[in-house]
Formats: structure tokens, sequence, C-alpha cells
């Protein structure tokens, strides 16, 4: 088969600057075939998908990308490590993928892999100068940066590019390839006109953040120049049926009550809480009503806002600890939200190179053949975090949608 290339993202949503990625990235490394592993109804800095998992399905297909994957929700709304490894480590099971490609703010990717072989062997004076840091109250990623530094001192810009999201975000998946053995080569495209965090745009290629700015402003008209125009349409309709989700304030009353209803232990097992935080998250929801006044009285050192907006959706959804221990340490399925007639060809491909592969076209069919209860549970997870999900919409909000909702597909 000829080249394929795999592309992790969130497409929320897919924007001019992800179609640029998808087809330079396609042409250096002269690959026919793309597969995009992509996180569903929520998203990995502790927010919502402005559009279902099958409408950015609908979006990636109909702008190019032949396979799109579901990225399990215990990997979608953890951290950036967890993130990444879940996604490599579907994108690798496949045993076709060639190259992965990411969007990062820096254009030497040798140095993202010699941070990442730090991370990886994690020297003893790495060891001591992070928990040292981590003793002191920092939180852990200003404390690994501290313990990095250590290392690379001399290197120009080192806490630039230590602190941007997309090259952390570069940096884990290069890990992930390193501890899984992975013949996958990364290659990284560097952004072009903004980073991930900016809001204001020029031209026609404008960051996720400042589309979804836009989105919240009601400025719908300056999104045309800056998505595909199937990606525009796609939005547009799920705006005037009401099936869209602004962000996680749109679920804070129902947060509030889940940590005004909930026992103290029970807080404490929910996924990345330690410290005590389970007494200030209960304290501080027993005295306001709204998120921002909750992330007021919540942020600290040691809790980056990114963190605690994390720990917000687990109160929503109730991930644990042991979930999220659990996506540590399985290789997660296959589970197919949209192909064209290309990812037909991938699909069949991949098959014939795992047989006994397990790829989820039906949920209903996975439940009730399917022995592997841990794979059952993260499912099980993905299906509630849908039907919470739907919640948000304004107009009718179906549940099982998982269930329900058709595959999409493109012919040519």
């Amino acid at each position: 088969m000829e080249k394929v290339l795999g592309i992790i993202a969130e497409y929320n949503p897919f924007h001019n600057g992800h179609l640029y990625h998808l087809e330079h990235s396609k042409k250096i490394t002269n690959s026919k075939y793309s597969i995009a592993v992509i996180s569903g109804n929520f998203t990995q800095r502790g927010d919502t998908s402005i559009v279902d998992k099958w409408s950015k399905t609908e979006m990636a297909i109909q702008n190019g990308v032949d396979l799109v994957l579901e990225l399990p929700l215990l990997y979608s709304i953890s951290s950036a490590e967890n993130f990444a490894t879940g996604a490599i480590k579907i994108l690798d099971s496949l045993n076709i993928i060639d190259n992965i490609s990411f969007g990062s703010e820096c254009e030497d990717i040798s140095i993202l892999n010699n941070i990442a072989e730090i991370l990886c062997n994690e020297p003893s004076s790495f060891k001591t100068i992070l928990a040292s840091s981590l003793d002191s109250g920092l939180s852990y990623p200003k404390a690994r940066e501290i313990a990095l530094s250590h290392y690379f001192s001399d290197t120009p810009n080192f806490l630039e590019i230590i602190s941007s999201p997309n090259n952390i975000l570069g940096i884990e998946y290069i890990k992930a390839l390193k501890r899984l053995n992975s013949k996958i080569n990364p290659i990284s495209i560097s952004r072009i006109n903004n980073n991930y965090n900016d809001i204001k745009y020029s031209g026609n290629i404008a960051s996720a953040t400042s589309i979804r700015t836009l989105l919240k402003e009601k400025k719908i008209n300056e999104l045309y120049n800056l998505l595909p125009k199937d990606s525009y349409q796609i939005l547009n309709k799920n705006i005037e049926n009401g099936n869209f989700v602004p962000d996680i304030y749109t679920f804070e009353k129902e947060i509030i009550y889940s940590l005004r209803k909930m026992e103290l232990n029970n807080i404490s097992k929910l996924a990345e809480i330690s410290e005590g935080l389970e007494f200030k998250l209960k304290k501080s929801a027993n005295s306001c009503n709204n998120l921002i006044n909750l992330l007021d009285l919540l942020k600290s050192k040691r809790y980056t806002i990114s963190k605690l907006r994390r720990i917000l959706l687990y109160v929503l959804l109730g991930i644990t600890k042991n979930d999220l221990e659990l996506s540590k340490n399985i290789t997660p399925y296959i589970r197919v939200l949209g192909f064209n007639e290309n990812g037909k060809k991938i699909l069949s491909n991949i098959s014939k190179k795992n047989p006994n592969m397990q790829i989820i076209t039906s949920v209903k069919n996975f439940m009730d053949l399917n022995t592997n209860n841990n794979l059952k549970l993260m499912l099980e997870k993905d299906i509630l975090a849908t039907n919470i999900y739907t919640l948000g919409f304004t107009k009718n909000s179906p549940s099982n949608l998982d269930y329900t909702h058709k595959i999409i597909y493109k012919e040519k």
C-alpha cells in the first residue's frame, strides 16, 4: 500500500490552518492516504467541542482526510502525556502508518526530539530538580520546565519552546513513539500566521481559539474566510439547529450541583485530585454559583487553569483515578467515525494486516459481543459523554447517539 499519514487533532473546528497542515504534510511525506485520530465531544484543555464529533468528522472528510477514528474520552480529556499516548497507541496498532505529522511552534524537530529523549530517560539530576520544584509548590508543567532548563540552557528561546501548547503535545507524541518503539516517523509542520492561543488574526488563517472567540461573540460572518467552505456550512447548520455547545460554562450548574452533592471521599477519587484539593473544591462549590468564580477560588501555583478545567470535566463526567489508570494500561479500541473511498481501502488493509483486530463500526455489536470489560468500560465513558454533551444543545437533546448516529461516509 502507498504511504499513509497519521494526524492527531481536535478539529475544533476544522479551519484553513488545518487544511494547510493536512495538504502540506501529505505533500512532504509523499502520502496518498491520511488517517486522523480526533477527540470527541470534550477536549484536552478542559472544554467542550463546539460541535459534536460526527460534525467534526464530516468537516475532516469533506476536506480530504480519508479515515477518521475517535480518540476515546479517557485520553481526550486527560493530560497532554496521556492524550498523546492514547492517540499514538491507536495509530501504532494499525501497522500501516508511515509518518505522523503535527503542528508546532518550533521549526526544528530535533530540539523536540532531544527534549523527548530526556523526558523518556529521566536522568537522576532531572528527577532531583523536578522533585525539588514540585515540593516548592510549583505546578508540574512549571517544575518540568525548570528541570529541563538544566539541560538546554544554551538552546535559544528554550523557555518559549517548552511552554508553547503544540510543542508540548509534539514532545509527548515523540515520547510515546519512543516508549512504544514505534516505526512511525514524526514530522513537525510550523504553524503559520498565529499561535494556538492567539485571539487576533490576519488574512484567512486563524487559530481555533480565535475562531471560537468569534463564535461566542456571534460574529459568524467573519468566519467565512477562515474556514473551508464545507466546514463553514456544517458549522452554520449546527448553529441554526441549536446543536452548538460553546464551552464548558454551558454545564456550570451541573458541575456545581455535582460538587455540592458529592461526598468528600468521592471527590477525592476523581482523576488528578491530590493534596487535599477535594476540600477546596467542596468549599468553593458551596460558596459560588458559576464556574468563573469557582476557578478563581481554585487557581494556585500548583494548579493551572487548564488542569482545573479538566478536573471540572472529571466532575461532570464522573472520571476517576482508576479510569485514567485503566487507560494507561491498555491498547484502546479502533472506533470508526467516518471515511471516504480511500478510507474504505485503508480499512480493508488494516483488517488484512491485523486479522484479529476488532474495528468498531457498530457500538451495539461491540457492547454485545466483546468480552474485554476494560474496553467496554472505556466505550461506556464515550457513550455517557455524548449523552451529557447533547444536554448543551438549545433545541433537541437526543441521547444514545453513539448507538444511532450513522458513520460519516463520502463517495468520490
